[in-house]
C-alpha cells in the first residue's frame, strides 16, 4: 500500500482518477493546502477497518470503566430519562 500527497487544485483536476487509486489501487492520499496537509482519501475499505478500529477502542474503554467502577448503574440511567421525559412534557 502506497501514500500519495496531492495539493487540492491538483485533485480537483484529476477527482476521478485519485479516487480510483485510493478505490482500486489501494493507495492512500494525503490532500494537502499550502503544503500542508489537511485531509485523506482512502478506499472504503480502509475506512471500515478504521471504524472497526475505533469500535474496538470504545469497547476497550468502556470495558476498563465498567472494570473500574465507573459505571451507572442501569435502573439509574431509566429514572433519570424518564424524569427528563416527565419535565420535557408541555403543560
Amino acid at each position: 500500500m502506497s501514500i500519495s500527497t496531492v495539493s487540492i487544485g491538483k485533485l480537483q483536476r484529476g477527482l476521478s482518477a485519485w479516487l480510483n487509486r485510493a478505490a482500486y489501487g489501494r493507495e492512500r492520499i494525503i490532500v494537502s493546502s499550502h503544503g500542508k496537509p489537511k485531509a485523506a482519501v482512502i478506499s472504503i475499505e480502509d475506512l471500515r477497518l478504521l471504524e472497526d478500529l475505533e469500535d474496538a477502542q470504545a469497547a476497550r474503554e468502556a470495558l476498563a470503566e465498567y472494570e473500574s467502577g465507573e459505571t451507572v448503574p442501569w435502573e439509574q440511567v431509566k429514572a433519570e430519562l424518564a424524569q427528563r421525559r416527565v419535565s420535557s412534557v408541555p403543560d
